[in-house]
């Protein structure tokens, strides 16, 4: 007869992360993070988000550890509820958000970052230097010369920027740290 596989003791494995204990996040993320991401998948319904969400899901649990308390409910209960909320909040969020059209929406991205981008230029006086990047910023696909200005003028985070762009986080990453590259060979 196989043995049945001891039953993960969430509550210990919380109080080992509220005393630093990695390993035991480490341990909570591989017996819960696939079924986490399935339960924010399905409210938010987009696999990206979903991958962030349970991110900072995590991020937050490892964070807050020690204010959980056992007597107002159990362990693996919190923790779904920390990523649920942060679920619920994204899909809040985005409903929030005015709906464009694609084309108007890249044209409005485009503008409000150039836009942004000259009044910083101005701001900060950075004529000579604003004046050898212009010309490499433009050689960048404006996809990518976009996902440039978004994080570095807008301050958005990657996966803001996938959102806003709708395409995938890894694919914006990649796209920015491409765009960086070329940015720093053209100024050489």
């Amino acid at each position: 007869m196989p043995a049945t596989p001891p039953e993960f003791d969430h509550e210990a494995t919380l109080s080992a992360c509220a005393r630093g204990d990695g390993a035991a996040l480490q341990r909570l993320y591989q017996q819960e993070s696939a079924r986490l991401l399935g339960v924010v998948q399905r409210i938010v319904r987009n696999m990206a988000l979903a991958e962030d969400i349970v991110h900072d899901a995590f991020v937050n649990i490892w964070r807050h550890a020690d204010s959980f308390d056992a007597s107002r409910g159990e362990a693996r209960g919190w923790i779904y509820s920390i990523a649920r909320n942060l679920a619920l909040n994204a899909v809040r969020d985005n409903q929030r958000e005015l709906t464009v059209d694609e084309d108007a929406g890249e044209a409005l991205d485009a503008a409000h970052s150039l836009a942004a981008w000259r009044d910083t230029q101005d701001s900060f006086a950075w004529q000579d230097s604003a004046g050898r990047i212009a010309p490499c910023l433009e050689q960048l696909e404006p996809v990518r010369r976009n996902c440039i200005l978004h994080a570095y003028v807008d301050g958005l985070s990657h996966s803001e920027i996938a959102q806003r762009t709708g395409a995938p986080l890894g694919t914006v990453k990649a796209w920015i740290k491409r765009s960086l590259a070329a940015l720093r060979t053209c100024l050489e």
